[in-house]
């Protein structure tokens, strides 16, 4: 994960270009004024979902925990509902864009299971089951494939500070 965080930065340059050439590209379209204008109303439609998104999401994760259902979905949908409309707060028109398209719930659907997915890869099985509860698992019939077996690696005991290969020394023997 260390590594995909190093292009975090030029990540971030990248998009700030890509804003600025948009909203050049609708200043040169509709005028500077309103496109500045378009930009700050995006901005205040996102603070506004903001705060509704955010009370959205906690009395949904209320409301599970209160009838002792794993919060793990609406915590996701929550989540992604809360990005959406930061998304929208940011100036720019870019990423109000992607904010308003994670607020529409097909694609909110989507990127609730791409969460979900990526945290059940990251947290123990335990852990998942208990945020998002029991999980849907593909069965395929069939023949069983065999599975490869691991190599045979030779047994590395220390000792006292030597290494002794192939033998197994109890404590205190020599």
């Amino acid at each position: 994960m260390r590594r995909g965080l190093r292009f975090v930065p030029l990540a971030l340059l990248a998009a700030t270009l890509l804003e600025l050439l948009v909203f050049v590209a609708v200043g040169r379209a509709i005028g500077f004024g309103s496109a500045l204008l378009a930009v700050f109303a995006v901005s205040l439609l996102g603070l506004v979902l903001l705060r509704r998104e955010g009370m959205r999401a906690w009395r949904g994760f209320k409301v599970s925990a209160q009838a002792g259902q794993p919060p793990g979905r609406q915590v996701t949908d929550g989540l992604v509902g809360l990005l959406g409309a930061l998304l929208l707060a940011m100036p720019g028109l870019l990423s109000g864009l992607v904010g308003v398209s994670l607020l529409v719930p097909p694609v909110r659907r989507l990127a609730r299971n791409g969460v979900q997915r990526a945290a059940e890869r990251r947290v123990s099985s335990m852990v998942a089951g208990d945020l998002f509860g029991p999980r849907r698992v593909r069965v395929r019939r069939g023949a069983p494939q065999p599975q490869p077996q691991p190599a045979a690696e030779p047994t590395v005991v220390v000792d006292g500070g030597r290494a002794i290969e192939g033998e197994i020394v109890e404590p205190g023997r020599n």
